[in-house]
């Protein structure tokens, strides 16, 4: 009978001279897409701070408004105003800035839209009344006030 020769354990590597290559294609694919911030803010912001906070649940459902003074007093006044969306609206542009915020989500979505209100702590009451008036109009009934950490009792 013949005899059969055992063949040497062969062993195989596997190859990694690409490795760095795809580990920089999705750094840079990383890099590219992640968005950091969606509006530049024009107005001072300084938060008040409150006493029960609630986180949210999906935060493509919120917009965003501030309100405040503007950063530069000599070209926007000096007087509190609205900024949605890296412009400045006045009350009558609220309505026309929800149906966009609207017009942007799907159908079943439209409803759930939230407004989320960064007022100033040392704006008067009445600008924050007047917008919650146009709301209503248009139907945007979840409102949300935004603050910063819990104030200490």
């Amino acid at each position: 009978m013949a005899k059969f020769k055992k063949k040497a354990n062969i062993t195989q590597d596997i190859p990694t001279a690409s490795l760095p290559d795809i580990i920089f294609m999705l750094l840079f694919f990383f890099m590219v897409t992640t968005v950091l911030r969606e509006s530049t803010i024009m107005v001072k912001q300084s938060i008040p701070k409150a006493t029960q906070l609630r986180k949210l649940e999906q935060k493509k459902l919120v917009s965003y408004m501030y309100v405040g003074k503007p950063n530069d007093p000599k070209k926007f006044g000096s007087e509190p105003r609205i900024q949605a969306n890296d412009a400045f609206i006045d009350i009558d542009g609220i309505i026309q800035f929800i149906e966009e915020e609207k017009g942007k989500l799907a159908e079943s979505e439209k409803e759930q839209l939230t407004i989320s209100l960064k007022v100033d702590d040392e704006t008067k009451m009445g600008i924050v009344v007047d917008i919650t008036q146009k709301m209503r109009d248009v139907n945007a009934r979840k409102l949300m006030y935004a603050a910063g950490k819990k104030a200490e009792l």
